[in-house]
C-alpha cells in the first residue's frame, strides 16, 4: 500500500513538474490549545491577588462552605457568590469533589469575574484561580 502511494506521489510530482505547476507540501497546522491544555497547577500562591483569595477562603469558611450555588451575605460587606460544584472535568487538580467560590464580593446580582477559589470538599485544600480555571495556585 505504501509503495503504491509513493509511486502515485512520484508520478503526480512528475506530471506537475512537466506542466510547470509547482508541487507544494501542505502546511503543517498545529492543533489549537484549549484552556485545559494550558492549565498549570502551582504548589504555592505568591502572585498579587493571593491575599484576597486567602481572605475569601476565611470568609467562606465562616459561612460553613455552602455547597448550593447562589448569593450569600458576605462577612466583609456586600454579597458573594458560589456556583456550587466544580467538576474538574479536565483533571488539572487531584481527583476529588470540589466546590467553587468567588473571591471578590459585590452588590447582589452583579456580574461575576474570573477570580475563584476551588476547595476540596473533604480535605478543604484550596486553590486560587485568577483566570477562570486556567491556572491554579494552592493556598
Amino acid at each position: 500500500m505504501i509503495t503504491r502511494i509513493g509511486r502515485f506521489l512520484s508520478g503526480l510530482a512528475l506530471v506537475l513538474a512537466l506542466s510547470g505547476t509547482a508541487l507544494v507540501a501542505p502546511a503543517i497546522v498545529s492543533p489549537t490549545s484549549t484552556d485545559a491544555a494550558r492549565a498549570a497547577v502551582h504548589n504555592t500562591c505568591t502572585i498579587g491577588r493571593c491575599s484576597a483569595a486567602r481572605t475569601a477562603f476565611t470568609g467562606w469558611q465562616s459561612l460553613g462552605w455552602p455547597t448550593t450555588g447562589g448569593w450569600y451575605s458576605w462577612p466583609y460587606g456586600n454579597y458573594n457568590y458560589t456556583g456550587g460544584r466544580f467538576y474538574n472535568r479536565e483533571g488539572q487538580l487531584p481527583s476529588a469533589t470540589y466546590s467553587e467560590y468567588d473571591v471578590y464580593s459585590r452588590t447582589r446580582g452583579a456580574s461575576r469575574d474570573a477570580y475563584r477559589i476551588v476547595v476540596n470538599r473533604s480535605t478543604r485544600i484550596a486553590y486560587f484561580t485568577p483566570d477562570h480555571y486556567v491556572t491554579f495556585y494552592k493556598l
